[in-house]
């Protein structure tokens, strides 16, 4: 059963990780002191065992990213994966602040609400410098950490200096367009068979959420990540770091940097591969995790 908060496309879902995701997704409200009212949440819960895993997806995206990889780390951990506020499937409340700050915060009282003990926090992408940003702010809650093709030291999305009114709408508008979000995937894949009509379903089903363009545009205009670089030489957790040899969308140049500023750190390239490893070689991934986790 899909729940009902996912829109009615996730129906026309045909690669079985995708189904099977799609039917796993629930969300539960989460008390924050960003607003009044509780924020409906949406995550997947699976397994059971060892260090928690929390999995943290890239931007303008949902936690669908990991479909193939959540089940392999599910079969000896128990793993969380969460939408971010302000992305995918977790309620976009009008009004509200989409900024890391607020993230953060959410996410936070995620884990206190419904983890409260240290987690292995997996970030992809964007969701790296979220993973980065908590792990900072939050130390205590994050026992390691494992960044996959992480932004952080890039600047925010390019998009992002198009997001003022008027254009702010235009461009959200912009990166709706199929044309837009086929050739972006197209970029982040090493193997272009990838990119197929279940996929590109998968990476769209957020955007028929309430509030999605008003989010991402509340996102970028507060310039996203773009402080973190000078703050990555402070994390003091184990840290793995897996990179796609063949990365389009950030290269392959900020995985070394990753490596010489976090003291404690490894780096794993993952071959033929492109910034998605996760999609694109999930059991090697999985591998990678499941050992550093150890």
């Amino acid at each position: 059963m899909i729940a009902s908060f996912l829109p009615p496309e996730s129906a026309q879902l045909t690669e079985a990780a995708s189904i099977a995701l799609a039917q796993s997704i629930d969300r539960t409200d989460i008390a924050t002191p960003l607003q009044a009212l509780p924020i409906p949440t949406a995550y997947v819960h699976q397994g059971s065992g060892g260090t928690p895993i929390v999995l943290l997806h890239g931007f303008d995206s949902s936690m669908f990213e990991f479909r193939r990889l959540l089940p392999l780390l599910a079969e000896t951990h128990e793993i969380w994966g969460i939408d971010l506020l302000g992305f995918g499937f977790t309620d976009r409340p009008a009004g509200s602040s989409f900024s890391p700050v607020a993230i953060k915060t959410h996410l936070y009282q995620f884990w206190k609400t419904v983890i409260a003990r240290p987690v292995i926090l997996v970030g992809a992408s964007m969701g790296g410098a979220a993973a980065i940003n908590f792990a900072l702010t939050y130390p205590d809650a994050v026992e390691k950490l494992v960044l996959i093709d992480s932004a952080g030291f890039a600047r925010g999305p390019a998009i992002a200096r198009f997001l003022f009114p008027p254009l702010g709408e235009l461009a959200a508008s912009f990166l709706r367009s199929p044309r837009v979000r086929r050739n972006v995937s197209l970029q982040a894949y090493y193997d272009s068979s990838f990119v197929s009509p279940d996929s590109l379903l998968c990476g769209a089903l957020h955007l028929k959420c309430a509030n999605w363009q008003q989010a991402l545009i509340s996102f970028t205009k507060s310039g996203g990540y773009n402080f973190l670089a000078d703050k990555i030489a402070a994390i003091d957790q184990p840290t793995l770091i897996l990179w796609g040899d063949s990365d389009k969308i950030l290269g392959i140049q900020d995985a070394a940097k990753f490596q010489q500023a976090i003291a404690h750190s490894k780096l794993v390239w993952i071959k033929q591969c492109g910034h998605v490893p996760h999609l694109e070689q999930p059991q090697v991934t999985a591998e990678q995790i499941l050992a550093f986790g150890r």
